[in-house]
């Protein structure tokens, strides 16, 4: 009687031999997660250059970028074995494709990135399904047929949109920063392979890992390219991605030549495991859903109930709000006129820092209005950064933005504020960059930013003095010491630090 083979035997020989033989996708080496970091990154910061330093706008970019993608896709399926040059150059492609396609669901329509996380979760819940129900295993070393790479390639792509979605709702609208979501990433993928090493199922921890590395890469082509001024590298997106292209060259030739992650054995894909292991996995797949779905919404609770406790709770417009981004896009449309390209460039990355950092707050009071002036701005953004600027076109960006910001900045016209909680940004920022200028005893400039303070501080009198009289003239006090430190004929760089510092204390303390 002849000896019945293993299970997983005689699957591996119900697949014909060729295909048993050449997998489509590499091994899971070290080099497997620094390039697919790599691959993240540069998805990031060449999607931004496209939009912004080209000026092509999301969606040309996302035309562009995607009709790319699907090219690569088609010689990717076309390969009969793994060829790193083409299975990179798709993951590069679908890293952009699947970021530029949650940016158009929030910026474009306007969808929420609560929707987006949720909508993009189940369809890659279902993918697994689908997948799992049709070929008994999820494992990545079992991509030898058409029908499971189809399924890889649908799960990759809702892995880079699912990641980009959960990326920015945490770093963006709730305000936690890149670098700390990256901190963050970092931490859960490490309690990730430690449990990997403590039996968790393998394929499970691998694309646990495999959707978080997205915010991950995010966040470091942000800290990269991002300008010092915004607690960034300052690399620009342009430097940023070509150091990450080389990287990535660098690596794919060497995996060519090398071949360390292409196994020239059978892989046997583990489809009829025992009940008790199916059990295991099973249980070790619900726990750990559990726990994402208990951090993540615990965590998504925390940080709104945070930005609510900074928010007043009568206000119900961002009137008053958006003095600090009229004041910026005035001065870089002055600049414009000028054909001061640098300096308008310059004041674009100020307003991406302040208009990024103040999304927790604003988008909660009123999250529609800010999306249309979120999407006003990125059209500034992309014309000022311009690789050649053209200068008619920037000045109807502007002019457009200004006219949105400015009807929602009136909106608390008939408001009943009762403190000055929110009214003061715009005078903490000016005196901000005072600061930056004494430090640096630019005093010229400091100066030009004195009489703008005083300006503006005198027009807002009649209304914030009604609001409240008795802050107002604590501050009123403190202003005037500044205005007289700064405009000496020969200003003190100490005297003048001492007196914006206390001023912008006194602002920032009446101002939450």
């Amino acid at each position: 009687m002849p000896k019945k083979l293993p299970a997983a035997e005689e699957t591996v020989l119900a697949v014909p031999a060729v295909k048993q033989l050449l997998s489509k996708v590499p091994q899971v080496t070290i080099f497997f997660w620094i390039i697919k970091i790599l691959c993240t990154t540069v998805g990031e910061t060449f999607a931004d250059f496209i939009n912004f330093n080209l000026g092509l706008g999301l969606t040309l970019t996302t035309i562009i970028m995607g009709i790319a993608f699907f090219i690569v896709l088609f010689l990717q399926f076309r390969a009969k074995k793994y060829v790193p040059g083409i299975y990179w150059t798709t993951v590069v492609l679908i890293s952009v494709f699947g970021t530029l396609v949650t940016d158009n669901l929030t910026d474009g329509i306007g969808i929420p990135l609560e929707i987006s996380t949720a909508v993009f979760s189940v369809l890659l819940g279902l993918t697994f399904l689908l997948w799992y129900l049709s070929e008994k295993t999820l494992s990545i070393h079992s991509i030898f047929t058409p029908k499971r790479e189809v399924f890889y390639w649908l799960t990759i792509l809702f892995t880079f949109a699912l990641g980009t979605a959960v990326g920015d709702l945490y770093s963006e609208q709730l305000g936690l920063g890149y670098l700390n979501t990256g901190i963050t990433v970092i931490i859960i993928i490490a309690c990730i392979f430690l449990a990997w090493k403590m039996k968790l199922d393998g394929v499970l921890s691998f694309w646990t890992a495999y959707i978080l590395t997205r915010p991950l890469g995010a966040s470091l082509g942000d800290f990269l390219s991002q300008p010092k001024v915004n607690g960034g590298l300052g690399l620009g997106t342009t430097v940023t991605s070509v150091i990450f292209l080389v990287a990535i060259l660098a690596i794919i030739v060497f995996l060519a030549v090398t071949k360390i992650d292409i196994n020239p054995k059978r892989e046997v894909a583990e489809t009829n495991l025992p009940n008790g292991s199916k059990k295991n996995v099973l249980t070790q797949t619900i726990a750990t859903l559990c726990i994402f779905l208990i951090v993540g919404i615990g965590g998504y609770v925390w940080r709104s109930n945070t930005i609510a406790s900074q928010t007043v709770s009568s206000q119900a417009s961002l009137g008053g709000q958006l003095t600090g981004f009229i004041k910026i896009e005035n001065n870089m449309l002055t600049d414009v006129n000028s054909k001061n390209f640098n300096s308008a460039k310059t004041s674009a990355d100020d307003l991406e820092h302040q208009w990024d950092t103040s999304e927790a707050k604003l988008r909660k009071i009123d999250g529609t209005s800010w999306t249309k002036i979120d999407g006003t701005i990125d059209v500034v953004l992309a014309a000022a950064r311009s690789a050649n600027p053209d200068a008619s076109k920037c000045k109807v960006a502007l002019n457009n933005s200004l006219s949105v910001l400015n009807t929602a900045n009136k909106l608390s016209a008939n408001a009943s504020s009762t403190t000055l909680v929110g009214q003061l940004t715009a005078f903490a920022t000016i005196e901000n960059t005072m600061l930056k200028d004494v430090n640096s005893n630019n005093f010229s400039l400091a100066k030009k930013s004195a009489d703008d303070l005083e300006h503006q501080w005198d027009s807002s009198e009649p209304k914030l003095r009604k609001i409240d009289g008795t802050t107002w003239t604590k501050i009123d006090g403190t202003i005037d010491v500044v205005l007289a430190a700064v405009r000496s004929s020969s200003p003190d760089v100490s005297k003048s630090k001492s007196a914006l510092k206390n001023s912008i204390s006194v602002l920032n303390g009446a101002n939450k």
